[in-house]
């Protein structure tokens, strides 16, 4: 299939450009470069022996976007783009509401006008909101969220619902998943946010590294077994291998729209996730602990049971090794593609 990543220079983009590409797949990335970098598609070409075409656009750019579809020839699409900071959306909701939105919709109707009606999503699990029972499950209802980013996803979620339903050669799948983490086994490819990490991994790397000083864990008085919250963690490359698998699984499908969670089904708390980093790094990580940060749920985790059954998925890399690739990136690249 010849495929176009959207957000195809980003952390996720890029190391699911490698896998498609590992499967024999011809991937074409679309990036803005708004907070990824160009390099990362250089080190994939690198790694896959493969060119790999970036078309430096944004989504909005409607004309741009209609004119690549037309000449493009694509049989399917994965759409990362968009902005993903939970804090940054409720600062600013009307630019998460502006890009994420008017670019799906964008993309959309490139896409229809070019005949290409398949199409991979990456949402969320912050789509299950702040009263689902865990372990989170795709049939929940209503979706909901704490945030605009979070909303944006409900959003364009209804978005491809519906259209599925009015026209039932599209071809969708909405990919739920958790906490990102890792990088490529290399150490070529990694995340590389774009000044203060918003999660914790990167953050915890960057202290190691030395860019940071020390790491503020958010709350050490949850309801749970010591105390620090617990979230699902899925290495990126679990998480590339779930795209890859979805997109294939659509090509043999009759159609509509349909979600599955990609995780690992269990929880790992933000000291556990400290202590394995120690573990793997072989560095002390300084930190203290600070007041719980407003929105943060004590457990947060998927069931990934129907991802199994019906894309024959599953995520096989556990914490060691999530933060063992997580450490051989930062260390060998200390300021990320910036080096």
């Amino acid at each position: 299939m010849k495929i176009l990543v959207t957000g195809g220079a980003g952390y996720i983009g890029s190391h699911t450009v490698l896998e498609l590409l590992a499967h024999g797949h011809d991937v074409e990335a679309l990036d803005n470069l708004d907070n990824s970098s160009a390099e990362s598609i250089r080190r994939v070409e690198k790694l896959a022996g493969r060119d790999v075409p970036l078309h430096e656009l944004d989504l909005r750019d409607e004309p741009a976007v209609t004119a690549l579809f037309a000449d493009g020839g694509y049989d399917s699409v994965i759409h990362f783009a968009g902005h993903k900071a939970v804090g940054e959306s409720v600062a600013k909701p009307l630019d998460y509401y502006g890009n994420n939105l008017e670019s799906t919709l964008v993309l959309l109707r490139a896409m229809a006008a070019s005949g290409t009606r398949q199409l991979v999503f990456s949402s969320s699990a912050t789509v299950y909101g702040d009263l689902a029972p865990v372990p989170y499950q795709e049939n929940y209802q209503p979706l909901g969220s704490s945030n605009p980013y979070g909303w944006t996803k409900v959003m364009i979620e209804q978005i491809l619902t519906d259209l599925a339903a009015s026209d039932a050669s599209w071809r969708i799948g909405i990919l739920r998943y958790f906490n990102p983490v890792g990088a490529h086994e290399s150490g070529e490819i990694g995340e590389d946010p774009s000044g203060i990490p918003n999660n914790l991994t990167p953050y915890i790397a960057q202290v190691a590294v030395g860019r940071r000083e020390s790491l503020t864990v958010f709350g050490d008085d949850y309801p749970t077994p010591d105390g620090t919250p617990l979230r699902d963690y899925i290495h990126v490359v679990d998480l590339a291998t779930g795209h890859v698998a979805a997109l294939e699984h659509l090509s043999s499908s009759e159609g509509g729209a349909r979600a599955w969670n990609l995780g690992t089904g269990h929880g790992t708390s933000v000291f556990e996730v400290i202590a394995a980093f120690e573990r793997a790094s072989g560095v002390k990580v300084a930190y203290t602990v600070g007041p719980r940060r407003a929105g943060d749920l004590p457990e947060s985790y998927g069931d990934p049971a129907r991802a199994e059954a019906e894309l024959g998925w599953k995520a096989t890399r556990s914490i060691d090794d999530m933060l063992t690739d997580l450490w051989r990136w930062q260390s060998q690249n200390p300021r990320g593609f910036r080096d």
